[in-house]
């Protein structure tokens, strides 16, 4: 079973945890907690376990968006921002989006309090109150076989779609998009019975070349489209034709992929789930067309009033994209789409340049670098190994599929898609280990000590082992089943130091551990062998890195990961404000993470200090597993209406110092001062005196 319940005693109440997730929701309650099963035929909403709690009241010590529902199922009111509101004496359902996705159905009257950084509900009378809880793990419905034609390659992209679970704009909810069935190259063309597309009216026509078929695969699945080749390319529906430019294909793919999704999300504020959204706000009165007219009306018809809105319009209000793919034009690129199909990623071709140079550093004879020895590596990296792909900057992550080494980008590698997919249950806590391999170096360590395990709503084992030599580090990466590496020393291309010579991990059939950071010179090699072996992604280095400057990132970046961030926004913010921060690459998956966020999206929050004691104030959010690309995210600062698309970044709202004061007391977002870092966790002095 993937849900597992456990009664608490201190405080009283309830543990709930996903062991493929390994995500933990703690629920307070008013009595002590007795677990009797309840039929899941009593939910209206799909759930993997469920309980009965006797009980007056509950409460959670995060905070999470609520959603009331009547007994049908149908959405009541959407609770957005800190606010109190009361349930009358008639069963209805609160759904609690969380890491863990919940379902309360609830039969006598009661209150609802949403504060700064809780949730509680407290019920007019003591009574049974029914708790439904789903995973948020999504599984894909089978395997398609294709072989390399790119006729069979269209009939399997065009079966992709039967992962969604509507064609309304609710499908811009992250939990209404499944994962799509996976593909792979075989003899002939087989498409599970399982794996059934949706019916409709839209056709993407497409230039008669794998490349196109790539691109056209992430538009395909949002839209449940039919993709065919053809001389002409164009978008068909009942309604009217789009002809696409040949030449331009992959802009034009894009510019409509963004365009239909955002325009759905503005409509479907109309819809099943009524909120205030920051993005329709701000251009609205400037639409050709009425949301709320347009949420009725099918696809086609929609999709034909969003292209009447100038992309100059919308443009600026646009979620940041997640993530761009880099795929070879050869048929074995195919199966990577399902996994970029997932994230609805764009799709590019691996196509870039030789850089002039690549990133170094220059130390002095006083520093201490991380290569393999104490002095500066005597062969800098050469720049003919290195590409800068043709298209970056329009997502938070370029993820390279091609030959090379990814400058302005990620390396990706579909091992670590199938290996994260693939996990089953693992560790009761969050297994970290620290080694480090250089007594020098001890300083790192020692920060990291405030940096991971230090949320007392998580359960973290952080193990720490210094010098070990190269059977030992074999058998921590083999055997220790852990979520999280972070390695403290020295590397070359052909292995990790160690008190005995180097461990080159491509000499290991397989890994059993999950995220890394190899903090470490030139690791990126080793870094790449961890994924091609069953770890799901993690960060490395390209070159040589000062020791200072390492303990720096390496502080950074373990404060973020331990707040929930995944490793593609860890790194921006770590690329941004540390000293050597371009010296680092994600390999892997950019998506994973090694813990679950507080209270919804993370983020950081960006402040402009003003002359008259306010300060503007913006938010930076960040997509993860649960709060992919749709999701909505809002600060829950009173003063400040910024509930927008996640990810995203809002503008600045002006905020007085003591309001924000307040405001940073109830959360532990990291913030931006004058493009200071400042952690917000009781470590950084007060930056407002």
């Amino acid at each position: 079973m993937t849900i597992t319940f456990d009664e608490t005693t201190d405080p009283v109440g309830l543990e709930i945890h996903d062991a493929i997730e390994q995500r933990y929701l703690s629920i307070e309650s008013t009595a002590p907690v007795s677990i009797d099963g309840s039929e899941t035929t009593d939910f209206c909403f799909p759930v993997d376990r469920t309980c009965a709690i006797e009980t007056d009241g509950l409460r959670f010590d995060q905070r999470y968006s609520v959603t009331i529902h009547d007994s049908s199922g149908r959405t009541e009111q959407a609770v957005t921002g800190a606010q109190t509101v009361h349930l009358e004496d008639r069963p209805q359902f609160v759904g609690l989006s969380a890491p863990i996705k919940l379902y309360f159905r609830i039969d006598p009257a009661a209150t609802i309090d949403v504060g700064l950084s809780s949730v509680r509900i407290s019920l007019d009378r003591e009574a049974t109150i029914d708790l439904g809880v789903r995973s948020l793990h999504d599984q894909p419905a089978g395997t398609i076989t294709t072989p390399p034609d790119l006729d069979s390659m269209l009939q399997a992209i065009s079966a992709l779609p039967s992962a969604l679970k509507t064609t309304s704009p609710e499908r811009t909810w992250p939990t209404l998009r499944g994962h799509p069935p996976l593909i792979e190259l075989g003899d002939r063309l087989e498409i599970p019975s399982a794996v059934d597309a949706p019916d409709n009216d839209i056709t993407l026509v497409v230039p008669p070349e794998h490349l196109a078929a790539y691109q056209a695969a992430p538009l395909a699945f949002f839209l449940g489209a039919t993709v065919r080749s053809g001389r002409n390319p164009r978008l068909e529906t009942s309604q009217f034709e789009r002809p696409l430019a040949a030449e331009s294909f992959g802009d034009e793919i894009a510019d409509l992929f963004r365009r239909f999704f955002f325009c759905d999300c503005l409509t479907r504020t109309e819809g099943l789930f009524r909120y205030e959204l920051l993005e329709r706000s701000m251009i609205e009165d400037d639409l050709p067309f009425d949301l709320a007219a347009t949420y009725d009306e099918p696809l086609s018809v929609r999709l034909e009033r969003y292209l009447e809105v100038p992309f100059d319009l919308i443009e600026p209000h646009l979620p940041r994209w997640p993530l761009t793919a880099h795929l070879p034009s050869d048929p074995e690129s195919v199966e990577v789409i399902p996994f970029v199909v997932n994230e609805l990623g764009l799709v590019r071709e691996a196509r870039g340049r030789t850089p002039t140079n690549v990133p170094q550093t220059e130390a002095t004879s006083a520093q201490l670098v991380r290569s393999a020895s104490t002095y500066r590596s005597s062969a800098p990296p050469n720049p003919s190994e290195f590409v800068v792909p043709a298209v970056t900057g329009e997502s938070i992550e370029h993820a390279w599929f091609g030959d090379g080494i990814p400058q302005h980008a990620s390396k990706a590698t579909i091992e670590a898609y199938r290996s994260e997919l693939d996990r089953g249950a693992r560790n009761d806590s969050i297994k970290i280990l620290l080694v480090c391999n250089d007594v020098r170096m001890l300083d790192e360590h020692d920060l990291l000590g405030d940096a991971y395990g230090n949320r007392e709503a998580l359960p973290f084992d952080v193990r720490s082992e210094f010098g070990v030599d190269s059977d030992q580090l074999a058998s921590l990466l083999t055997e220790g089943g852990y979520d999280f590496l972070h390695y403290i020393g020295h590397a070359t291309e052909d292995g990790i130091r160690c008190t005995d010579g180097e461990l080159d991990v491509r000499t290991l059939e397989s890994v059993d551990l999950g995220v890394f950071f190899l903090n470490a010179c030139r690791s990126y090699e080793q870094g790449l062998a961890l994924t091609r072996r069953g770890a799901f992604g993690g960060v490395s280095t390209y070159s040589d890195v000062i020791n200072e400057d390492a303990v720096e990132a390496g502080e950074i970046m373990a404060r973020l990961l331990n707040r929930g961030f995944p490793l593609r926004g860890a790194l921006e913010i770590v690329q941004e404000n540390a000293a050597l921060g371009d010296q680092y690459l994600i390999v892997g998956d950019g998506s994973t993470d090694i813990a679950q966020s507080d209270g919804g999206s993370p983020g950081i929050i960006e402040l402009e200090d003003h002359d008259d004691d306010t300060f503007g104030f913006a938010v930076r959010s960040y997509s993860t597993k649960e709060y992919k690309l749709g999701t909505s995210s809002t600060s829950n600062l009173a003063t400040v209406a910024d509930r927008h698309l996640t990810p995203g970044i809002t503008p600045p709202s002006s905020v007085d110092k003591q309001s924000l004061r307040e405001y940073l007391t109830w959360t532990e977002l990291p913030f931006l001062i004058d493009d200071q870092l400042h952690w917000n966790d009781g470590i950084t002095p007060d930056p407002f005196t």
